[in-house]
């Protein structure tokens, strides 16, 4: 869940999601060639950069001025409204895509397709500096395949007042946040408050893996194998079930998870949302709010997911060299640019450590913490977790919280459908 989800995590601020059914596609191909945005001022090759279309005002025309400050090529940027990543997918298949293009991932297809190169030389004398998590998923075979450009991360927002009206301590334990949600739904009857905002389906689009990291599992292990065949992943999600048995989740809101209108409206004592909604918190509660991690469970240990759109380089374009240079220019060395595209047209996390710890924006506060959370218990879908396992494990989520479904039972279909895309993936 990236600046705009892209993790499977859920949606963010800044993405426009397509209109349904295959009308994403007409004119893909057509267009590929379109010049949507002014080249830059170098007198080197012409380049063609692709982004989707961002929700926050501002973005295309910070993206069009870094293109245009590059002095060693004619970069023309491509601001691609729809299903974006299907019209990615069409045009690396073809000699009329981008050079260089944001890539949500990469996807393992992508790579073992051979559709994108390698930019490991670009980033190799900085690697360590950038957030771990969200590097991780975009190398396989040991070699890096996309930059990160700025990273996303979901929070639990609690409102302090609220809180200690009801005695109720910040929740630290996934126990806790059961126990805390139902005295808060409880305790603030009358005022029709709830005590807990997952979202208006109950948790299962946005949290995803969230429960089982914080109950010390994974979705695939290091050696590439499941990582929640175990019986802690079924406790941890009966527990997610029983927030919405107890009636203690706000459902039927007027705006879902990825905006703070519940929030700060006062519908809700806590809410899952994402760091990009912490202005808004911020000026609308003032210091009447805290930002905590998803709690642990058992022996786990807090979860936060993190994700972060990459910057890759087609492997048709026709000037990979010079594409690889631009590309490091803007998401190596262009660490200013870095910092203004993160916090200038919204409110996101540099993808470099160095970076997030020098922003005044991020120094102190619900900021410092969402920070410190990033780092220190953030995880990203990793490269195996491919979209049939994604969906498997959300139709699972969705029957067990909404309709009470077994746990034991779902997973064991999950774990079965994820073994043969594993072994499918292997195959390649």
């Amino acid at each position: 869940m990236t600046r705009d989800g892209g993790t499977g995590f859920g949606i963010g601020r800044r993405r426009l999601l397509a209109t349904a059914g295959g009308a994403a596609l007409t004119g893909v191909l057509a267009a590929c060639g379109s010049n949507t945005g002014r080249g830059g001022k170098g007198s080197g090759p012409a380049l063609s950069q692709w982004y989707h279309q961002y929700g926050e005002p501002g973005t295309e025309a910070a993206v069009k001025r870094y293109a245009a400050a590059y002095d060693k090529a004619r970069v023309t940027v491509q601001w691609r409204p729809g299903d974006y990543d299907r019209q990615t997918a069409a045009a690396l298949l073809t000699d009329s895509g981008p050079d260089v293009f944001e890539v949500d991932g990469p996807r393992l297809d992508q790579i073992k397709g051979g559709q994108i190169v390698d930019v490991t030389e670009q980033i190799e004398s900085v690697k360590d500096d950038f957030n771990q998590a969200v590097l991780k998923p975009k190398i396989w075979d040991g070699k890096i395949w996309a930059v990160p450009q700025t990273m996303d991360t979901q929070l639990l927002f609690y409102r302090k007042s609220l809180l200690q009206a009801a005695g109720v301590q910040p929740p630290q334990s996934v126990d806790e946040l059961v126990e805390a949600a139902k005295t808060l739904t409880r305790h603030h009857r009358k005022d029709k408050v709830k005590g807990l905002f997952l979202g208006n389906d109950g948790g299962a689009a946005v949290l995803g893996g969230t429960p089982l990291f914080a109950a010390g599992l994974s979705l695939i292990t290091e050696d590439g194998k499941v990582g929640f065949d175990d019986p802690a992943a079924a406790r941890v999600l009966g527990k997610v079930r029983q927030l919405y048995a107890d009636g203690s989740l706000l459902l039927g809101a007027p705006t879902d998870w990825s905006d703070p209108a519940a929030f700060v409206q006062g519908l809700t004592a806590m809410q899952w949302s994402g760091l990009w909604a912490l202005p808004q918190v911020k000026k609308a509660l003032g210091d009447d709010f805290g930002v905590l991690p998803f709690p642990k469970d058992g022996a786990g240990k807090p979860a936060v997911p993190v994700g972060a759109y990459g910057s890759a380089v087609s492997a048709r374009s026709k000037h990979q060299k010079e594409a690889k240079a631009f590309v490091k220019w803007l998401w190596v060395d262009g660490t200013d640019k870095q910092q203004d595209f993160a916090l200038s047209y919204g409110f996101h996390i540099p993808a470099r450590i160095s970076l997030a710890k020098k922003a005044k924006q991020l120094r102190e506060g619900a900021a410092a913490e969402a920070v410190r959370f990033a780092t220190d218990h953030g995880f990203a879908e990793p490269l195996l977790w491919t979209t049939a396992s994604r969906t498997a494990y959300q139709d699972a989520l969705n029957h067990i919280i909404k309709d009470g479904a077994n746990p034991e039972t779902e997973l064991k279909a999950v774990v079965r459908k994820v073994n043969s895309e594993l072994a499918r993936a292997k195959k390649k």
